[in-house]
């Protein structure tokens, strides 16, 4: 037909539907992912400035001569720093973190930094994962984060246990930023399935905060933990260029695991290396690794969401998602940043955004400074509504009715949408009923551990996360099947 009629029309369709194709993919904007979502209020968001703030702690040697202290400060009292735990404390197995009891909002906040390029130790738990590697509760986590959630329980878990119990009325709070969200989101997910091990603590005081999520669970766990983990994401908080920026691939958006893309890069720099063939060679290698990385990351780009949503093993931003976006497409500078909230099942952050601030986006000081903006707006729109005490109260009851349909809603979307092992809650309850099961059938299987079950009576928190049971399709208790030592 090109022929008879000296016209290409079938190449000039062909042209027009990549172009298409790749305005839709490649040339998405950040704010578009959440278009359709609600605005979130200030009552819900409050927290996020603050955890940032305690985040940033982290870093500090002193937290009573900081050296980096944000505008405002960092909001915590020396005095109720219970404890602070450095590299050389974790021995590599987990990043610093520091466990504050903050009485001022009745939270017990275990805060984790995030990654630290110049430490192996850190790459050493990102690169602990392969696709499907580690099962955990009928879905798929990533296996280093899991483990350095275990060594921070088996760590803390006595002192825990003690102020939960002493402060029956504060909430347990774990809050992280980029790797260490990945590790506060698993903290969250052992906790509420042991709950038995920290004192019975009811699943509504525990809260998780990741603050530019690590792509760390399987997306039916994703949804299922949204009543307790929360996800920030500032604008785009991903990285594109090359390098540093395809750190954040791992994070919320291209779907391609870290691991490989990192193992893609340490490959080349040893094909760079003096014992490499000749410089001629290395710098064509040098030329072609952004092509060879673009490449991967847009392969993965191109596979429907249709098939992305049936697999698995393909690992999720966790929980409910804020996203804060404060620019808009084709416009200079930054405009008052909104928040929006979702607790979403398909379109969960899942296109390449081409963006000049990808490296700024995830950056926690840049985070911390546009949620604190976005907080400060909400409150003075509440001012100038003059919202009388009563009704705020009737505002949080109905903010908490709401998401609660809209997790029960989101549940339905993932049966509805064939998302593997996604199940509906018992009508006759929720998942504290899952749980209250799961603990039957683990103090059955504890007894039957080792030479005496009397003579063991403490159980390690990496024991307990091996042999946890997992829930099949139909949502049956099913007894994990032995995993070899890692």
């Amino acid at each position: 037909m090109s022929i008879i009629c000296g016209v290409p029309l079938l190449e000039c369709v062909y042209c027009l539907a990549c172009a298409r194709w790749a305005w839709k993919r490649c040339l998405h904007t950040a704010g578009h992912d959440s278009e359709t979502w609600g605005l979130a209020t200030a009552e819900e968001f409050e927290p996020v400035p603050r955890l940032c703030r305690y985040i940033l702690a982290v870093y500090e040697e002193d937290l009573r001569h900081p050296l980096f202290e944000p505008p405002g400060g960092y909001g915590i009292n020396p005095d109720w720093l219970i404890l602070r735990k450095t590299y050389e404390n974790t021995q590599g197995r987990a990043p610093p973190y520091i466990l504050y009891l903050d009485h001022d909002h009745a939270d017990i906040v275990l805060a984790i930094r995030g990654l630290n390029l110049a430490k192996e130790s850190d790459y050493q738990v990102l690169l602990d994962n392969k696709l499907g590697k580690k099962k955990f509760d009928g879905g798929y986590v990533h296996n280093g984060l899991l483990k350095a959630a275990g060594w921070v329980l088996e760590a803390e878990c006595d002192i825990l246990k003690e102020l939960v119990e002493k402060h029956s009325n504060y909430t347990l709070t774990f809050a992280g930023h980029s790797l260490g969200s990945g590790v506060a989101a698993m903290l969250a997910l052992v906790v509420v399935r042991h709950h038995d091990k920290l004192g019975n603590i009811d699943r509504r005081r525990i809260r998780c905060y990741a603050i530019a999520p690590a792509r760390c669970m399987s997306l039916n766990l994703a949804v299922r933990y949204a009543d307790v983990i929360n996800s920030v994401v500032l604008q785009a908080s991903c990285f594109f260029s090359f390098l540093f920026d395809i750190i954040d691939d791992f994070l919320p958006r291209t779907a391609t695991p870290l691991e490989d893309i990192f193992k893609s890069v340490f490959w080349y720099g040893w094909t760079l290396s003096p014992i490499s063939i000749t410089v001629m060679f290395k710098a064509d290698r040098l030329l072609d690794l952004p092509c060879l990385l673009c490449m991967r990351c847009m392969r993965d780009t191109c596979i429907p969401e249709e098939k992305m949503l049936r697999d698995p093993r393909r690992l999720y931003a966790p929980g409910r998602l804020y996203h804060i976006v404060e620019r808009k497409p084709f416009r200079l500078g930054r405009f008052p940043p909104v928040v929006r909230t979702a607790v979403p099942v398909d379109g969960r952050f899942e296109h390449i955004v081409l963006s000049c601030n990808a490296t700024s986006d995830h950056a926690i000081i840049w985070i911390e400074r546009e949620a604190r903006r976005a907080m400060d707006l909400m409150l003075e729109k509440d001012r100038i509504m003059e919202i009388p005490a009563k009704q705020r109260m009737e505002r949080q009851e109905t903010l908490a009715r709401e998401h609660s349909e809209e997790h029960k809603a989101a549940l339905q979307r993932a049966v509805t949408l064939s998302v593997p092992h996604a199940y509906l809650p018992s009508r006759y309850g929720t998942f504290d009923e899952h749980e209250d099961g799961d603990n039957s059938h683990k103090s059955t299987g504890e007894s039957s551990v080792g030479s005496s079950g009397k003579s063991k009576t403490k159980v390690s928190w990496n024991e307990l996360i091996e042999r946890l049971f997992e829930k099949d399709e139909s949502g049956l208790m099913l007894l994990k099947e032995s995993h070899r030592d890692d």
